[in-house]
């Protein structure tokens, strides 16, 4: 039987963390802080994680959808990030194989290539560059050691085109496969809260920290605002670890004191429907743009994902994409296609942050800031975790207890490397359970494949449509997506807004053409049931979405700041 993980066990959380206090507070619900506050559970401590908005709703939920190890940082000779990002996504992909899968890419070379890669050194009239690139892609298979996931292969010009039929050919003189894996970046990070709370962590979306006590340079207590029930409660605690990640300059000036300096940098996506551009199950990776980086087209079910952008700054509150970004992910794309690829084309754009480290060199790009990470030690005996990438979550969390750990003059213990995630544990039969049973229901192939993510606690949902079969219905006609899966947030992954579910929870948001406003009231309306929402608060839900998707307030959850 699953364990409930609600808005009943939020408001219990919350109040355990005030009467008893806890030994690691983290503050910010993102991968990292999610990670972390598994990590101290499973080591033993008691801890809480308080979120001031949703989980993973910002950077955690605007990424790729990746799980890589970086292979533009092999030209920066960055190789121990690389390995140790390569390494993170083996672990992953062993601890949450039901969410985090192999996906090949699809690398071509063009005869005129400047810096594909962002390679610094290019041969004479280019001529060796499949050899240089072809011995990048075998250190990147070698860095992988055991974990790796396939060898990369040459394709050829002629089977990169059979790969991606859309390709531009002009030019095209090699190309190669190389393999990396693909998550649901909001779905991974709520299911590590998940397991965080399977292991005793209290956890509390919703809840934002407004100050601290202290005494002898020493934070004793820590204040914590309940935007449901607008309260504040006082949480002793002994350790406060800051995850705010772009803010976490602002979490530590509530001690009095700010050192840290974070580097936002900005990335935004594209979403356009499959038929847009001719790609079946590989990933295409653009290799070169005007400012060095490289882009991907990524699959993902009836939709592509086109990205990134790395720009410096942005509205820390709503980071928005403008006109330019959209202009230069369009301009690319149609550079290395045929697909000839307009605004009129694009169903959502949506952006997110990266808290980089920032550089002692005056003027460097955040596209050439390392996506490693720090632990510092922060005032009031505060540990701020800066930095990382999705991929190396894992590790980072790690890096904080071990911090803490020594501290406390305790012994270091790595329990996550081999600790499955929340619906690992008999997925494959989950899977099968519910193939077996979606013509009783009616569900289709897609909808059968994205209930995969959720591992064994497919069954969850299972169960919910036998209660009631209604709820099997879609709620977009052409996205996979059902009313199970609302009641499934609600219970089980504490959604607490109407954005929880159409945004983070399901994606409707950037993946619909109507971003969700059509279905926001019958969702809102079943999300009512759960909830206890009276008219009055199901009808605000619906206006505060409504104005959340708007054109008019450009944000990251869809449409173009202009």
């Amino acid at each position: 039987m699953i364990e409930r993980l609600s808005y009943q066990q939020r408001a219990a959380g919350l109040r355990r963390m005030a009467h008893d206090g806890v030994d690691i507070l983290v503050v910010g619900g993102g991968i990292t802080g999610a990670g972390i506050a598994l990590d101290a559970a499973a080591r033993g401590y008691r801890v809480g994680l308080v979120e001031k908005a949703d989980f993973g709703s910002g950077t955690s939920s605007k990424s790729t959808k990746l799980v890589h190890g970086g292979i533009r940082y092999l030209p920066q000779f960055d190789f121990a990030l690389v390995h140790e990002a390569l390494a993170e996504r083996g672990l992953l992909m062993r601890n949450a194989p039901f969410l985090v899968r192999p996906i090949g890419f699809v690398l071509p070379l063009y005869a005129g290539a400047k810096r594909p890669l962002g390679i610094s050194f290019v041969p004479p009239r280019g001529i060796g560059m499949n050899y240089l690139l072809r011995t990048g892609l075998t250190l990147y298979d070698v860095l992988a050691g055991r974990l790796r996931i396939h060898h990369h292969r040459r394709l050829g010009a002629r089977g990169a085109v059979q790969s991606i039929p859309d390709l531009n050919a002009c030019g095209l003189v090699d190309a190669f496969l190389y393999f990396d894996a693909q998550t649901d970046d909001s779905r991974l990070t709520t299911t590590v809260v998940r397991s965080a709370a399977l292991h005793g962590a209290l956890v509390a979306n919703y809840a934002e920290v407004v100050g601290f006590d202290q005494a002898k340079n020493r934070i004793k207590a820590a204040h914590v605002l309940d935007h449901r029930e607008n309260e504040t409660l006082t949480v002793p605690v002994d350790t406060v670890v800051n995850a705010g990640g772009v803010f976490a300059s602002r979490i530590e000036a509530l001690t009095g004191e700010s050192h840290i300096r974070i580097e936002p940098a900005k990335g935004v996506h594209l979403t356009v429907p499959r038929s847009a551009l001719k790609i079946d199950r590989e990933a295409l990776v653009l290799p070169e743009t005007d400012d060095g980086r490289i882009l991907f087209v990524v699959p993902w079910g009836s939709r592509l994902i086109i990205g990134t952008t790395d720009t410096e700054g942005g509205d820390l509150d709503h980071p928005a994409a403008s006109s330019e970004d959209v202009s230069y992910l369009l301009r690319h794309v149609n550079r290395y296609t045929n697909a000839g690829l307009t605004e009129a084309d694009i169903i959502s754009a949506w952006a997110g942050l990266r808290p980089l480290l920032s550089s002692r060199r005056e003027g460097l790009p955040s596209s050439k800031l390392s996506r490693t990470h720090a632990v510092v030690d922060s005032p009031g005996g505060m540990v701020t975790i800066v930095g990382g990438k999705l991929t190396t979550y894992r590790r980072m969390a790690q890096d904080v207890m071990d911090h803490i750990t020594h501290q406390r003059g305790g012994r270091r213990r790595h329990v996550t490397a081999s600790l499955p995630l929340d619906g690992a544990m008999g997925w494959q039969q989950a899977n099968a359970t519910v193939e077996a049973a979606a013509p009783r229901f009616g569900l289709q192939a897609d909808t059968v494949r994205f209930l995969a993510d959720y591992g064994a606690n497919a069954l969850a949902i299972l169960g919910l449509l036998k209660e009631d079969a209604t709820l099997a219905s879609r709620i977009v006609p052409d996205l996979p997506r059902i009313m199970a899966e609302v009641v499934y947030a609600c219970r089980y992954e504490m959604a607490m807004n109407l954005d929880d579910v159409l945004d983070r929870r399901l994606h409707i948001t950037t993946e619909d053409w109507d971003h969700g406003i059509g279905a926001a009231p019958a969702v809102a309306a079943r999300m009512a049931e759960e909830l206890g929402w009276g008219p009055s608060e199901t009808n605000r839900q619906i206006a505060r979405y409504k104005q959340l998707v708007s054109p008019a307030f450009p944000s990251f959850y869809g449409g173009v700041s202009r």
